[in-house]
């Protein structure tokens, strides 16, 4: 217990020191939401990283989806390396820097408000990211109790409003800066974490030979009756494995706490070296996350799974680790919850700060004041989402993947095909905008609250919110078509900011 303790309090006291170092970056709305516009690759990349995989990958997803598809479930972290990371820096990344900073934005319903010349579509636009990244922060917590419960045998609720109120220290004192120092920091701890991880668990059933070994010869006749099937390539259903790998990876594309990680990148160099930077980042935590979640079946039953659900499966696993191992663990499943919900409550202020309140209630709103809103509101969504985890806690209503399902269906359904459209489509029209908005997270509320009406494949948020992302790249431009075209004056614009012409080296571009 000492050693844990002992880890812990080091581990605090680094974030809580960043925090209070970056105050000098955090005197105005642009370099406490942005740093400046001015972020390196490395940050960059890491702060994309930690942000996009948390508590919720490495204990809900990890777990559910391990016991599910077996060493299959793999291919949802490498689907996350090439299509969430990879290919996501390379289709979004140079153009959503220019653009958002030809329209001086910084936050995603922000940029739509300038490219569309719509304040509706910027106040509905902030309202979908506040009501929807909530359940997503609920789900953070619960996976991180579960493991602290298991290392420290602490209330839930004091686990939770500790990592809280340390994470609104750090964010609120140092801005985005002082989160993506953090992130950089907290990404080094989970790399060697779950390369600790790995090879432990491969080591309690002889190494990786023995442990895919063992994992063939287990069955479960409710999930499919072909024998080794949790061992083979593409597992007991890939239908349904490639659901959570659209949603998974694609569904980073529209959420506004990941895209908002290109609006900060320094320089054209960056863009690749923070590419490949992230990808591999990803390949090393989700691939490894869900690798070790592919054996879960060697550590527990089925019996213990359906009393408990999915998410004690990873918690089981680890729980007969060395003291100093599980201390690892532990500040692990810490950092990748921390920093996702510092990238969280960060989006989600801003968001409603710039986008809702400067726009309709106070409009002359200074500086000064923006900063102190988006602080508060810091404090609010962090207040909330804690108020929710306790009671879903309590109330056992829904389990860490269906929460982050819906929030991450609704988010990537609303803005995924808007944003995608309106970087590379001058057609695109704020009429298509409004339909997939009304879509992505209509589909959603109707999935949270009548699951029991939708068809078998659909039930699951995972699915639903697959089906909603891929829906908007038919929606968008259908509407597109049907609906009066925008503005040309106002579209060429803001295409222009492609156009400008630079001055490269000659390593970069082959002269005439």
């Amino acid at each position: 217990m000492a050693i844990k303790l002992v880890m812990l309090i080091v581990f605090f006291s680094v974030m809580v020191g960043v925090g209070l170092y970056c105050r000098r970056h955090a005197t105005d709305v642009n370099g406490f939401v942005l740093g400046g516009r001015n972020v390196g690759p490395w940050l960059t990349a890491f702060a994309y990283g930690t942000s996009y995989f948390s508590a919720v990958i490495f204990v809900g997803y990890a777990g559910q989806f391990g016991w599910k598809f077996g060493i299959s479930a793999t291919w949802i972290g490498i689907g996350n390396a090439i299509l969430g990371s990879l290919l996501a820096w390379v289709v979004l990344g140079r153009r959503t820097r220019l653009m958002t900073q030809h329209f001086d934005s910084a936050t995603m319903p922000e940029f739509f408000g300038a490219r569309f010349d719509s304040k509706a579509v910027k106040v509905i636009s902030s309202l979908i990211v506040f009501i929807f990244l909530i359940p997503y922060t609920a789900s953070l917590y619960n996976g991180l109790s579960r493991l602290f419960g298991m290392a420290f045998n602490i209330d839930y609720t004091l686990c939770i409003v500790i990592m809280a109120v340390l994470t609104g220290v750090y964010v609120i004192a140092g801005g985005y800066m002082a989160t993506a120092i953090n992130d950089f920091i907290q990404g080094i701890i989970m790399i060697a974490g779950i390369i600790a991880v790995v090879f432990a668990v491969l080591k309690t059933n002889g190494g990786f030979l023995s442990s895919l070994d063992a994992l063939s010869r287990v069955t479960d006749e409710s999930v499919s009756s072909s024998p080794g099937v949790f061992a083979s390539f593409f597992g007991p259903d890939p239908l349904n494995l490639l659901g959570v790998i659209i949603l998974t990876s694609f569904g980073t594309w529209g959420l506004p706490q990941m895209v908002q990680k290109f609006y900060s990148i320094k320089s054209e160099n960056d863009i690749g070296k923070g590419a490949i930077i992230s990808t591999i980042f990803a390949i090393i935590i989700a691939g490894g996350c869900y690798f070790l979640g592919g054996f879960g079946r060697l550590f527990t039953t089925n019996e213990l799974v359906n009393a408990q659900s999915c998410d004690s499966i990873i918690p089981t696993m680890l729980s007969g680790f060395s003291p100093a191992l599980i201390g690892l663990i532990v500040i692990l499943v810490l950092s990748a919850s921390m920093s996702t919900l510092s990238a969280l409550v960060m989006a989600s202020s801003s968001t409603l700060t710039l986008d809702f309140i400067k726009t309709v209630i106070a409009k002359d709103m200074d500086e000064k004041r923006q900063l102190l809103w988006i602080r508060l509101l810091i404090v609010v969504f962090i207040f909330i989402s804690v108020v929710i985890a306790i009671i879903q806690y309590k109330t056992k209503a829904m389990f860490i993947a269906q929460l982050m399902g819906i929030s991450w269906g609704a988010l990537a359904g609303s803005f995924l095909a808007p944003f995608f459209f309106s970087l590379y489509w001058k057609r695109t029209t704020k009429a298509a905008v409004f339909s997939s908005f009304a879509f992505g997270s209509g589909i959603m509320t109707l999935n949270l609250f009548f699951r029991e009406s939708f068809p078998a494949l659909l039930a699951s948020p995972i699915n639903c919110g697959a089906l909603a992302m891929l829906s908007g790249f038919i929606i968008v431009p259908v509407v597109s078509l049907l609906t009066k075209a925008p503005n040309q004056r106002l579209v060429e614009e803001a295409f222009d900011c492609y156009d400008k012409r630079v001055v490269v080296s000659a390593k970069r571009s082959l002269s005439d």
